[in-house]
């Protein structure tokens, strides 16, 4: 290889990629990795769908491209159909990008011109979480909360993004509060935020239904979402809820927000949409967001070159064909709680595994220097680089990160395997997962 491209680091090397075989990886020398977090939660159909690469291929041969300032396409009117079919109530358009990035910088873009076209110009003011990840470009970076992503851009980031405190029970709630009231106390902050903004600036309040890569499949208590809806609706502020990683079928339903019985005013998608197919992303939005810019400008002061894609809408519209036909939200479902069974069997009783957490094929271990105080690893240890390091000298393929606590401590280990996973692979990775750990564990000086 010419050694020109600009990776992600610029230390050490990266297998070459050159195959895919279901739930496997296979690499230039013929190594084979099972697939244990779809790369970032993405290959939701494994690595081989014939009939999704097909529906990409004819795409290609009727038309590639062509600017959405100029033409829609077929895929995209029909994904967009597709979409809404499934999406929660008064739910009714949907802007097609091509990444979870550019929906959440839709939705933010498009929160604040609603107001302006109804009205109420004075609204600018966004709310979000700490330990909370909406993306890296500086909009969405700004709105959310991963503090070692946000620190050496901070002059960059605007000041009109606010945060709360995370919904994460089994860390901070206080002894004697029950995970309700602990719920509760936390979406309280909300309302305490937006008196302290004025209520009349803020515009809206934005939130991952099952928190991701940041703290790693923290999903929020029972009656927490009521009561962000709650207060929204009391002060006027629209609900954003980021579904890129955990929407899509991730957490066996189509949409989180499904589980939480909350009804949102927008939706960011991605990730699981395209499947790592094709690069894909939507926000959507309720009728009457849709009517304020109708009704007033008729024009969406916004865009992206590729949006609207329709190799990438056709490719999508396939993931949910075969979504779809294979029933797989009910094998995210039986798989997922399969998996957490048996990472509770290998990994439960581990002194150093804290908790084990989160909702259907969108699972995390939080990793703890001591279960009893919930103390994590100092992180000058980098214990999540070492096992992501072993776990590829194992043949798998897993998402470790650091700074779960507070952006700066803590490690824990993301999972999120293609839908496709059977019982025998639930078996391999909990198996390569479990030596994995313990091998980490070992390499820091504990046995």
């Amino acid at each position: 290889m010419s050694g020109h491209v600009f990776g992600r680091q610029t230390k050490g090397h990266l297998p070459i990629i050159a195959g895919g075989e279901g739930v496997w990886l296979i690499d230039s020398n013929g190594k084979r990795y099972l697939d244990g977090c779809g790369g970032a939660a993405i290959s939701s159909l494994g690595h081989s769908n014939f009939r999704v690469l097909e529906a990409a291929k004819a795409q290609l041969d009727a038309i590639a491209f062509a600017h959405t300032g100029f033409f829609t396409s077929e895929p995209a009117e029909l994904l967009a159909d597709r979409l809404i079919e499934k999406a929660p109530a008064g739910i009714d358009r949907v802007y097609l990008v091509s990444g979870g990035s550019e929906a959440v910088e839709s939705a933010i873009k498009l929160a604040r011109q609603y107001f302006v076209e109804i009205g109420e110009d004075q609204r600018a003011q966004v709310i979000s979480r700490w330990q909370s990840y909406h993306g890296n470009t500086l909009g969405a970076l700004a709105a959310g909360g991963n503090k070692w992503r946000r620190a050496q851009f901070e002059p960059l980031l605007a000041p009109a993004m606010h945060q709360i405190d995370p919904c994460y029970f089994w860390r901070f709630g206080e002894e004697g509060e029950t995970a309700f009231d602990y719920g509760q106390r936390m979406a309280d902050q909300l309302e305490v935020k937006i008196l302290d903004l004025g209520a009349q600036n803020v515009a809206a309040f934005i939130a991952e239904p099952v928190v991701g890569a940041t703290m790693g499949a923290v999903a929020a208590e029972d009656g927490y979402f009521k009561r962000i809806r709650e207060i929204c609706d009391k002060y006027g502020v629209l609900l954003i809820l980021d579904e890129v990683m955990c929407g899509a079928g991730r957490v066996g339903s189509f949409f989180a927000s499904e589980q939480d019985d909350v009804l949102p005013d927008i939706i960011c998608m991605a990730k699981g949409l395209g499947a790592g197919i094709q690069p894909i992303g939507a926000m959507l939005c309720s009728e009457k967001i849709y009517d304020g810019i109708r009704q007033g400008s008729g024009f969406f002061q916004h865009g992206h070159t590729y949006m609207g894609h329709p190799v990438a809408a056709a490719t999508a519209l396939a993931v949910l064909d075969e979504i779809d036909r294979n029933d797989l939200l009910k094998n995210v479902q039986e798989m997922g709680d399969l998996l957490l069974e048996k990472l509770n069997e290998r990994l439960g009783q581990n002194a150093h595994v804290g908790d084990i957490r989160g909702r259907g094929l969108l699972l995390g271990l939080e990793l703890v220097q001591d279960r009893q105080t919930k103390t994590p690893f100092e992180s000058s240890l980098g214990l999540n680089k070492i096992i992501k390091r072993i776990a590829m000298e194992q043949g798998l393929m897993i998402y470790p990160f650091g700074g779960t606590v507070d952006g700066q401590s803590g490690d824990h280990i993301l999972l999120a395997p293609p839908f496709i996973f059977t019982p025998e692979d639930v078996g391999e990775l909990v198996e390569r997962l479990g030596k994995s750990v313990d091998l980490a564990l070992r390499e820091i000086g504990i046995d």
